[in-house]
């Protein structure tokens, strides 16, 4: 279990932080993370590919990238499973936006930090600068736990966690008022990671008074990100949040600044 990796271990005394050759200390930090998912894994070398990124194996093979892949196909079917028992009277349609909220990075990136997990990933020390976890790493590790829990316990262990984790994102989303979240999201990564405040600018507005459509976008720490259309000001930095919270994360953007404010906004 050799590695040129250190770990980030945040919630124990930093004179605990070393090598991750050294037994005692990895074994510290498969038991805190089994504490922290609710699972204690039979073969412990899947549990540390999990936390493994890239920088910090021998090589990719060994990181979590192939479970990353393999946790991400089972969320999505579980997530649609649950969905499709859940709410018997909603259409395709309103099941693909709840899912499209639920199994999102920003959802999984959201619940690592949750679930204190940024603590025992285990990083390359090019990147151990204490600087904080980008959440796409955050994301990656949780979709890595899945598949994880999949291989080591079987299908049944892995449902139960992501029921666990995700039925509270379901809710949400199904309640509406997920979308109320991406503000509140935002603002907490910027002050966390730029130690600022994300304010929103008005770049156009079209239609009528009744009808009326604005064009917004997010700016914090000297960027402009992604504009947003939106029926009302709420609606528009709701949407230009989320854009902000996709280029942090690294994804594709959920809404565009089209030409046509009514199209494809949904």
């Amino acid at each position: 279990m050799e590695t040129n990796s250190s770990f980030r271990l945040f919630n124990v005394p930093e004179t605990m932080s070393t090598e991750a050759n050294n037994t005692d200390d990895l074994a510290l930090v498969l038991q805190s993370c089994e504490a922290a998912i609710g699972y204690v894994f039979q073969d412990k070398s899947l549990l540390i590919a999990a936390l493994t990124h890239a920088s910090g194996a021998q090589h990719r093979l060994a990181s979590n990238e192939r479970l990353e892949f393999l946790g991400d196909a089972i969320l999505g079917s579980v997530v649609c499973e649950m969905l499709f028992h859940q709410f018997p009277d909603r259409l395709e349609g309103s099941l693909t936006k709840i899912k499209s909220v639920v199994v999102s990075r920003q959802t999984c990136a959201k619940i690592s930090e949750a679930l204190g997990l940024e603590s025992f990933l285990i990083i390359g020390k090019g990147m151990s600068n204490g600087k904080p976890v980008p959440r796409s790493l955050l994301a990656d590790m949780f979709e890595s736990i899945v598949a994880a829990m999949y291989l080591d316990g079987g299908r049944p262990c892995a449902v139960d966690f992501i029921q666990r984790q995700m039925q509270p994102e379901i809710d949400l989303a199904a309640s509406g008022t997920a979308d109320d979240n991406y503000k509140s999201m935002l603002q907490q990564i910027v002050q966390r990671d730029y130690s600022s405040t994300p304010s929103y600018l008005l770049l156009d507005e079209r239609g009528p008074d009744h009808d009326k459509y604005f064009l917004i976008a997010a700016q914090f720490d000297n960027r402009e990100f992604p504009a947003a259309w939106g029926q009302n000001k709420k609606e528009a930095e709701q949407r230009a949040a989320s854009n902000a919270l996709a280029v942090l994360n690294g994804e594709d953007l959920p809404y565009f600044d089209s030409p046509d404010p009514i199209s494809d906004q949904s």
